[in-house]
Parts: C-alpha cells; sequence; structure tokens
C-alpha cells in the first residue's frame, strides 16, 4: 500500500479559494518589504528615542535642582531670621548673667514669638523648636508664656539618630532626612528638618542647645515628580550619609538605589547620562550636585519604557503602513471578486444538496466557461432531480407493500375457532346463539375488509375488538369483561385496522386464560400527549416473567403454552413503518398481577 504524502505549503496553497489566493499574494507583495524595513531601522529608532528622553529629561533636571538649592535656601533663611532676632542674640550669642525669667518676660520675648509665628505661616516652613540644656532651677525657657511654644527640654532629643550624629562628632549644622526625625517630630512638625547646634553661655556654664527648623518632604517629592519626561522613571533625593532625603516614588527608589560613593564618582567621570546596570536592568542614569547640603539628585530611567516609547513610533508608523495595506487588500478583494464571484454562485448552489435535492440555478448571462459549467449544473440538476423522484415512489411502494403484507399476517386460527363453536351450537340446536354469533362474526370481518388502505378509526377498532371479545365469551362463558373508558373526543382520530385485536387476543390467551379461574377484566382507556394519541389496554392476567419482556416486541418470543408473539410483532412493526420509530407498542408487566400495552399512534382526525 502506498503512503501518502503529508500535506505541505503547495497543498494548502493549492486548496485555497481564487480569491484567498489573489488577496493573499498581493498582501505578501506589501507586507514583507515593510517588515525588512521595520527590522533594519529598529535599534536606530531605539536609539533616537533614548536621545531624546536624555535631553528632555537634562532640560528639566536642569531646572529642577536649582528649585530644590531655593528650598533649602529658605530654610536656611528661615534660622537666619531668626537668629538675627535681638531675644535670640541676648539668649545664645551674649553671655547671660541674669536670671532667665526677667529675660523670657520682656519685650524681646513677646517679639521673638511673633517672629516665629510669621516664620511658620509660610508654605515652607512647618514648625520650629529650640532644645535646650538649661540648670534645672532656671526652667523659664520651658514655662515662660512667651517661650514654652518654642523651647523644649534637651531630653526631648535624646534617643533621635540626628542628636547621636551632633553627638559623635563636632557638627554644627545638619539637613535630616525623615529617618534622623523621631516619631513625634515627624508627626507633631515635619518629616524633614534642618537642625542648628549652638549654646547658652550662663553665669559663665555653656549648655549645649539645638534650633530645629522643621519642613516637608512634599515639596521635595513634588518638585521630583515634575522633573520626570519618562513614566516608569524616578528621581531621589541622597545625602552624603547614604540615606534617602526624599523621592518621586518611594518603591521605585527603592528598585534603583545608587549608594552615595557610586553616585560621586560616576558624578566626577561624567556630567551626561551614563548607563548602569542595576539588578540584571539596564538603567540610564544622571546625576545633580546640591551644594549647600552636599546632597545629590539621581534621576533613574528604566529601558523598558524606553523601549516602550520605541515600539509605540514604531506601532504608528504601522497604523499609517496598515491603513495603505487595508486600502491595497480591499481594491485586491474587490478586483478577484469580479473574477471568482460568479464560481461562489455555483459553489453555494451545489452545497445546498447537503439540505435537499439540488436545485437548477437562472441560465447564465454570459456564455464563458463558468456560463458553460452552469449549463451543466443545471442539466444535471434536471437528471438527479428524476432519479430522486423514481428512487422516492419505489421506496413508497416498497413501503405500503410490507405494511400490506404485515396487515395480511392476521392469525386465521380465530376464525377456525369461532366456526368450530358456531358448529358446536348448531349441534346442540341453540339457534339464536349460532344467529348471534354469526351476526358478530360478520359485523367483524366486515370491520376488518372494509376500508382500504388499511386506515380506520378508533371507533370502529373499539367495536371491533367489543365484538371480538363477545364472540370468545360465547366460546369461554362469558369468562371475559371489557371495560371501555375512551374519551368520545378520540373516537374520530385515525388508527391502523387490526391494532387493538391482536393485543386484546394476546391479553385474552396469554394473560387471563392461563388463570387458574379462566377468568378477568380487560380496560381499554385512552388521552392526547402533545400531538400524539396514546391507548392503553391493561389486563389482570397471569403477567409477563421480566425475562421474557425483552422478546415481546421481537417477534422471537413464545407465550407459557408454546405460541409464539408474531400477532403482537407485526402490529408494532406495521405502526413503525407507517408513522416512524417512535410509534408502536410498549410494554410494561408484573407477573401474577397484569400486564398494560401502550399503543403510540400520531393525532390525525378522519378526513
Amino acid at each position: 500500500m502506498t503512503q501518502k504524502n503529508p500535506r505541505g505549503f503547495r497543498a494548502w496553497y493549492g486548496d485555497l479559494k481564487l480569491q484567498s489566493k489573489f488577496t493573499l499574494a498581493l498582501t505578501l507583495i506589501v507586507v514583507v518589504p515593510a517588515i525588512l524595513v521595520a527590522v533594519f531601522f529598529y535599534h536606530q529608532l531605539y536609539d533616537m528615542v533614548v536621545s531624546n528622553t536624555i535631553r528632555k529629561e537634562q532640560i528639566s533636571s536642569a531646572k529642577t535642582a536649582p528649585l530644590i538649592e531655593d528650598t533649602v535656601d529658605d530654610v536656611t533663611a528661615a534660622y537666619d531670621d531668626l537668629a538675627s532676632i535681638p531675644f535670640f542674640k541676648t539668649i545664645f550669642h551674649n553671655p547671660v548673667s541674669t536670671p532667665l525669667g526677667y529675660v523670657t518676660h520682656g519685650e524681646q520675648a513677646k517679639e521673638f514669638k511673633e517672629k516665629v509665628s510669621a516664620v511658620c505661616d509660610s508654605h515652607q516652613i512647618k514648625g520650629i523648636r529650640i532644645y535646650v540644656d538649661t540648670p534645672a532651677d532656671q526652667n523659664s525657657l520651658l514655662v515662660s508664656e512667651n517661650t514654652c511654644d518654642l523651647f523644649l527640654p534637651i531630653s526631648q532629643a535624646r534617643g533621635t539618630y540626628w542628636y547621636g550624629i551632633f553627638q559623635g562628632s563636632h557638627m554644627t549644622e545638619l539637613y535630616c532626612p525623615p529617618f534622623y526625625l523621631g516619631a513625634k517630630e515627624k508627626e507633631s512638625y515635619g518629616d524633614l528638618a534642618y537642625i542648628r547646634k549652638i549654646s547658652v553661655n550662663y553665669y559663665n556654664t555653656v549648655y549645649d542647645a539645638y534650633v530645629a527648623v522643621y519642613y516637608s518632604s512634599s515639596t521635595f517629592e513634588k518638585i521630583l515628580s515634575e522633573n520626570l519626561a519618562l513614566e516608569g522613571s524616578v528621581s531621589y533625593i541622597i545625602n552624603d550619609r547614604n540615606s534617602a532625603v526624599a523621592s518621586s516614588d518611594d518603591s521605585l527608589s527603592g528598585i534603583y538605589w545608587l549608594d552615595y560613593d557610586t553616585i560621586k564618582d560616576s558624578f566626577m567621570s561624567s556630567n551626561n547620562f551614563i548607563e548602569q546596570n542595576i539588578l540584571g536592568e539596564t538603567v540610564y542614569a544622571g546625576f545633580y550636585s546640591i551644594t549647600v547640603p552636599n546632597w545629590y539628585m539621581v534621576t533613574i530611567l528604566p529601558s523598558r519604557p524606553l523601549i516602550t516609547q520605541s515600539n509605540q513610533l514604531i506601532f504608528q508608523l504601522l497604523l499609517i503602513y496598515l491603513a495603505i495595506l487595508v486600502f491595497a487588500i480591499i481594491l485586491a478583494s474587490l478586483l478577484s471578486r469580479s473574477i471568482t464571484s460568479r464560481l461562489s454562485s455555483v459553489i453555494r448552489q451545489m452545497k445546498k444538496v447537503r439540505q435537499g435535492p439540488p436545485v437548477p440555478m437562472d441560465s447564465p448571462v454570459y456564455h464563458d466557461e463558468v456560463g458553460d459549467l452552469i449549463d451543466t449544473y443545471n442539466y444535471m440538476t434536471r437528471k438527479m432531480n428524476e432519479l430522486i423522484q423514481k428512487q422516492a415512489k419505489a421506496s413508497e411502494d416498497l413501503r405500503i407493500a410490507e405494511f400490506n403484507s404485515l396487515q395480511a399476517q392476521i392469525n386465521p386460527h380465530f376464525l377456525y375457532n369461532t366456526m368450530d363453536m358456531i358448529n358446536w351450537q348448531a349441534l346442540q340446536g341453540h339457534t339464536e346463539e349460532v344467529s348471534t354469533a354469526v351476526q358478530n362474526l360478520s359485523r367483524f370481518y366486515k370491520l376488518t375488509l372494509s376500508r382500504k388502505k388499511g386506515i380506520s378509526t378508533i371507533a370502529h377498532e373499539e367495536e371491533h375488538v367489543s365484538i371480538y371479545i363477545s364472540l370468545q365469551n360465547m366460546r369461554y362463558h362469558d369468562s371475559i369483561d371489557l371495560i371501555s373508558d375512551i374519551p368520545d373526543e378520540l373516537m374520530e382520530y385515525q388508527i391502523p385496522k387490526l391494532t387493538l385485536q391482536p393485543v386484546v387476543e394476546n391479553s385474552i390467551l396469554h394473560g387471563i386464560l392461563e388463570k387458574e379461574s379462566k377468568s378477568g377484566t380487560i380496560v381499554l382507556t385512552g388521552w392526547l400527549e402533545d400531538q400524539d394519541v396514546v391507548l392503553l389496554i391493561s389486563d389482570d392476567g397471569v403477567g409477563i416473567p421480566p425475562e421474557k419482556m425483552p422478546t415481546i416486541l421481537s417477534g422471537t418470543g413464545q407465550s407459557r403454552t408454546g405460541g409464539t408473539n408474531i400477532a403482537i410483532y407485526n402490529t408494532h412493526r406495521r405502526l413503525q413503518i407507517l408513522y416512524g420509530p417512535k410509534y408502536g407498542l410498549t410494554y410494561t408487566s408484573k407477573p401474577g398481577q397484569g400486564t398494560e400495552v401502550q399503543i403510540r399512534i400520531p393525532a390525525k382526525k378522519e378526513t
């Protein structure tokens, strides 16, 4: 056996419709050069985006650094203003040789309090506090009405990071980031501070004091955020102790953190943005010196947003190109459709054969190759419809013949037994019984043979069964009772002849007569269910064993006396041939209690 080769590109392309082939070819002609151009210029576009973004950031940072310096100058200027007030000079610049209580209750103290209030009303300064270490018996600075809100005991400063720095060094001033301040300071005053170390010369004894000018990092954060020219970038300020002063984004500054020494070395070697690798990611870092506090402003531009910008630029170019491409595809589609539209109409017409008989098309206007194809299809359609009609007629004739054949297979034993019964009644001289039997038998076969096409009504079928049971009661001494409870509205519905009689006969012979009493009752009823008529025949005979149930409607079963169920099978088969597989007989039985037979047929009234 030869092996089929796997389907490749040639087979796939060969299976495409003509319109798709034309469109695909034109698309490739337009798209492939565009892809090559995009790949070639991709890196150049990325370098252009990087250079342009860095240039914008340099311009922005050049304006930002002075703003930060101005803010720092405002804070130090606030201290200079305080230091110029006479009260401040009296306490801290000159030796104090009088009790502090005299000084704190004078006019100078009131003027100092008013000046501090005015300074704190500015948008930069959030609060001013002076921590003093005065003798225990000279605490008027801490309790006087004019100074109690400004002066605090040095004990409140102990434990802060900035106090420890002053104690461990000879520094006289310190710009404190949030990390240096205590929790109470940040909560009550501000999270940044400028602190100056001074002293009080009280009776020739020098006591330490610290002037803290508090301000907020939000000012720096706003300046840094406005500095950024690229989404995803970050700016932060770092002091000489490697602590963050402020940041435009705390989480990003933590990711892209550079230590002070690295920044200082990089700043000395370059005055431009330099490429750095942080946690495996390429970034562009720029450094600007804030001279007075010895800070650096750092701006980090990650490469990912730059790549995104580059891709967006390429995407915009592609959109323009795609607009041109769509126009070209539409034009190609219109051109190809003018060629393939008639071929497609033939194909659509041929596909309708899957849902029903083929339908001819209108005669072609143009007699080119496609016109000849339509003519040939119409000729083929006519021939196929003729064959379908012939086949349908033959199938119908076969169905009718099979139905009639099944209907003709009536058990002739009933006629023989009835004639024997009439003969016996005649020999006994029962003339009246003989007359009744002959009349019933005549009516019985009149109902059986009178109608054409084998269709009767439920009313006639009920009469037919009643006559049959009357004749059987003449043989079996009135041992069978019939209760008919079929609604009147069902009587005119159609039913094939000899549908009820074989079932009733089976109930009598193999149900009731096999009981010890040889007597019983048959109940006949019915109802409408959806679009069907359902008739129910039940008896109180011996029932059917479970192992016999599957063979009842197969034509292979046998009764207890050795008889077959061919009449029941024929009845069931006739109904299915006539109406379809969902119709016919359904048996249910309880051994020793009786049997029920449900007959389902379509609900059709006699016309």
